[in-house]
């Protein structure tokens, strides 16, 4: 019984202190008798009193500039501030949509998901936005898109490329000068191309043929592709891919051999991969169709006083049809050519 008596007795004169809480910053909760860290809260977090709105704690410029950014901003726009992305964009434009504009500050803590703590953050927010940092860009080696390695002067001064594309059953070629002007743009048949068994006599006559109606460059760029190991139903093409780039470096290197094999390699391979993400087509690790992006080309050939690449007129109404959208056959040989021979001059800019 005593000891009952002791121990009430010093709980009675200890001093009940209070901890801030941290759900909803505003309710205290007495502590008896222990050492609490509620005097000694950072000044940065949000200030708590009973009697006190949020809207108390901002001047009446920065509630204005709050309210306008919340009574404004489109979704997307709201989905950019702190807290805001998902749902809470969602719930702020309903929710003002149904009782209009937010009057003041603590209105805001009527929004679903948005409570005292998250208004805060959110307050701060738009009052200090994030310093947008400038994506620098990274420059490009040219190793990771052209093989063979060549010095860059070589490539610099050459006056002009023929991008060549291989398909299942024809070969396109552009070529192309370092002012961006097109200067020629075919495609060949092939057709003996996956043909019942495969005859290297009649692969070779083919690509010859094509090879003989080449125009004189600088440098040949051949598509390198890239199929997957993995999708064994592709390895017949996977082969004639690799057979008709291999006989063509054959066929055209020797050509231009020097006897002091002092020049730099004439043809050279060029990463399709590199050239789908250049022009924004890469999905995953599969590239779709650049169609879009020759027609943007060749209309801005005709509009644009200073045009991405120059095409002569009788190429533009020749090819004019070949890359409909939806279109039976897109031409897609003579689209992946040309877009080839643009990424090869751009990503060569980009990596200097």
């Amino acid at each position: 019984m005593w000891v009952a008596r002791r121990f009430m007795s010093l709980i009675a004169r200890r001093e009940f202190r209070y901890l801030n809480c941290t759900c909803c910053w505003r309710s205290r909760i007495p502590v008896a008798g222990f050492e609490t860290l509620n005097d000694t809260l950072s000044s940065s977090t949000t200030p708590c009193d009973d009697n006190k709105s949020l809207d108390a704690y901002y001047t009446s410029e920065q509630r204005g500039v709050i309210l306008q950014l919340l009574n404004n901003a489109a979704e997307s726009e709201l989905a950019a501030v702190k807290l805001l992305r998902g749902r809470k964009s969602v719930n702020i434009v309903e929710y003002r949509t149904r009782n209009g504009p937010f009057k003041n500050l603590e209105s805001v803590t009527n929004v679903p998901l948005l409570k005292h703590k998250s208004a805060v953050i959110v307050f701060n927010s738009i009052l200090n936005p994030p310093e947008k940092k400038e994506k620098r860009k990274v420059k490009i080696q040219l190793a990771k898109f052209i093989r063979p390695e060549v010095e860059r002067t070589w490539l610099e001064e050459a006056n002009s490329i023929v991008s060549i594309v291989c398909g299942v059953n024809k070969i396109a070629w552009a070529h192309m000068d370092r002012g961006m002007n097109v200067l020629e743009w075919k495609h060949e048949d092939c057709h003996n191309f996956l043909k019942g068994t495969y005859m290297a006599s009649a692969y070779l006559d083919d690509i010859s043929s094509v090879v003989s109606h080449l125009p004189t460059a600088d440098f040949f760029v051949v598509e390198k592709t890239s199929i997957s190991l993995q999708n064994t139903a592709l390895y017949p093409v996977m082969a004639h891919m690799r057979t008709v780039e291999a006989m063509l470096f054959a066929l055209l290197e020797p050509r231009y051999t020097q006897p002091d094999n002092t020049a730099p390699p004439k043809v050279l391979n060029m990463m399709r991969t590199a050239v789908g993400r250049h022009f924004g087509l890469m999905v995953g690790d599969s590239r779709t169709s650049g169609a879009q992006a020759m027609q943007q080309m060749m209309t801005e050939s005709v509009t644009q006083k200073i045009p991405r690449v120059t095409f002569p007129h009788n190429l533009l109404v020749k090819y004019r049809n070949s890359f409909q959208m939806g279109g039976r056959s897109r031409g897609e040989e003579l689209c992946d050519a040309m877009l080839q021979a643009v990424a090869f001059y751009e990503l060569l800019s980009e990596s200097s």
